[in-house]
């Protein structure tokens, strides 16, 4: 059965241990070559298509099976914290008395930039079920540096999330070389960029990284937050869960890192960042009015 663009794959070579999107064929000297996106990891891979094995569809809902558990779970453990929040905001607002008393809440407002616009459908729709305001980008990365300006000017975000794909590749050079990763060095342009408007790191949060990013380099250019600390492959909606803790997090309160990171799939192997400043503001009273 011939490979060719949009196939779901997976490598022989790495035991069939990911599930791949071919997004492109390339013929380099007597062999073809496809350009590979991991279906929920954040990778984006090259391979020969001798390696390649097309996954049929029974195995591939058994897969997505097991996906979903991890990513209900991680919901759960969200949904835990934002109950717990909720709970302690209702009494600071109403300093202890009234708790007939209604108030409202303003989250943090998200621009979220993806190279994959898969993966930024399925990250919108998560946003979404947790109730933070989202504006979502397609972009690809090589263009995200000179894209970043003007889309801060326009949508004027509290947390900004700059992800898609990315991978390390040993032969290139050693882990603490950018040009060792394949799109690590244009999440570390495009931080700099936004810090160059929003310098504080409470005025302005930032995710940014994919699978095997250079987490060192992408927090030394200002980001809040960033993978992949050991260079493992992180979930595609593993930033979701990081903004979804910042933004229902008092601006009163720190975030702990800690907290944050455990909400996700992936965990501390794959997601890092440093003491951050909680977003979300409460006012009261709720009045309901009728049209």
């Amino acid at each position: 059965m011939s490979i060719k663009v949009g196939d779901i794959v997976a490598r022989a070579s790495y035991q069939y241990d990911l599930l791949f999107r071919v997004i492109e064929l390339k013929d380099i000297g007597s062999q073809t070559i496809a350009i590979l996106y991991g279906e929920e990891f954040r990778l984006i891979a090259d391979s020969p298509i001798d390696d390649l094995r097309i996954v049929q569809e029974a195995e591939y809902r058994e897969k997505g099976e097991q996906t979903l558990k991890q990513i209900e779970q991680s919901y759960q453990l969200f949904q835990r914290d934002y109950l717990e929040m909720r709970e302690k905001r209702k009494y600071e607002a109403t300093n202890g008395y009234r708790a007939d008393v209604n108030f409202f809440q303003i989250p943090g407002r998200v621009l979220h930039i993806d190279g994959d616009q898969q993966y930024l459908k399925k990250c919108i729709d998560m946003y979404n079920k947790m109730g933070i305001p989202i504006e979502g980008i397609h972009c690809k990365e090589t263009e995200m540096p000179s894209q970043i300006g003007h889309l801060l000017d326009h949508y004027r975000p509290d947390i900004l999330v700059v992800t898609g794909h990315d991978a390390y590749t040993k032969s290139n050079g050693p882990k603490n070389n950018l040009e060792s990763y394949r799109h690590s060095r244009f999440f570390v342009e495009t931080v700099k960029e936004a810090r160059k408007k929003y310098p504080s790191l409470d005025q302005l949060v930032i995710f940014a990284g994919a699978c095997q990013s250079h987490f060192e380099a992408i927090i030394r250019a200002g980001a809040n937050f960033a993978s992949s600390p050991t260079r493992v492959n992180i979930h595609a909606l593993d930033p979701v869960y990081i903004v979804g803790k910042i933004s229902f997090t008092s601006f009163m309160e720190r975030v702990n890192v800690w907290e944050v990171v455990r909400n996700t799939i992936t965990g501390e192997k794959g997601i890092g960042g440093i003491e951050t400043k909680g977003i979300l503001r409460t006012g009261l009273p709720f009045q309901y009015l009728e049209e």
